[in-house]
């Protein structure tokens, strides 16, 4: 079954892939020159048991947006709570004849490969993956970064690190009718961890490594996406 992938959106993203940025930055962790992947899912709820109804990704090298995205629905194998309808748009009827949790993982796996991933509240979306992957047959060990760390290493963990509080910060507009799909939420995501680089640059925080050690002292806002479980 072939997947609901979008369609190339060029009035979005507005860059052609360069074939020669995953070579420049070969080997140094840097936030600057990570080739990385920006996610985010929509689910039929929040808890454990839910499931994926929707998964998008932007592939990021070397700080800059290459263009290539991963969008699909996903058919989650049982009715969509009207309660999640409400928040992320998606009903039964949408996801009818959509891939599987299988398929769809299957093709953000290889999607992904091995670049860094990047979503806001990571342990929530990697949590998903995981406990997909005994069905998927696959496994999703990527180094993960947490936008929400990445907010509290610059403004302390009392500030309010919801999208929509960090999108403000940064000057991000989040359409309306974009927000709680998972490319909306994608795309803010990606804007947002390119205007953080800087601003963690000038505190100290230059690598992936630097990036993990400090929010290891924000344990308590949330978990470290880069231990399973």
């Amino acid at each position: 079954m072939p997947l609901w992938l979008a369609e190339p959106r060029t009035a979005d993203s507005g860059v052609t892939y360069d074939f020669g940025l995953p070579t420049r930055g070969l080997g140094s962790t840097r936030l600057s020159d990570l080739t990385c992947v920006v996610f985010d899912t929509e689910t039929t709820g929040l808890e454990p048991s839910d499931r994926i109804v929707q998964i998008a990704g932007l592939r990021l090298v070397r700080g800059r947006r290459t263009g290539e995205r991963f969008e699909t629905l996903v058919d989650p194998g049982r009715p969509i709570p009207p309660a999640s309808t409400k928040i992320h748009g998606i009903d039964d009827a949408a996801v009818s004849g959509a891939p599987t949790l299988s398929q769809a993982l299957m093709a953000f796996h290889h999607f992904c490969d091995d670049a860094v991933l990047i979503a806001h509240n990571a342990p929530f979306d990697m949590g998903f993956l995981r406990r997909a992957q005994p069905e998927a047959g696959l496994q999703f060990d990527n180094r993960v970064l947490d936008t929400v760390l990445l907010s509290a290493m610059i403004w302390g963990q009392s500030a309010v690190h919801s999208l929509d509080a960090l999108s403000e910060r940064l000057g991000i507009v989040i359409p309306p009718e974009a927000r709680h799909t998972a490319m909306g939420d994608t795309i803010a995501t990606a804007e947002a961890f390119l205007r953080l680089i800087p601003a963690l640059e000038a505190k100290g925080i230059v690598t992936f490594e630097d990036a993990v050690a400090e929010g290891r002292r924000h344990r308590r806002l949330i978990g470290d996406a880069n231990l399973p479980g």
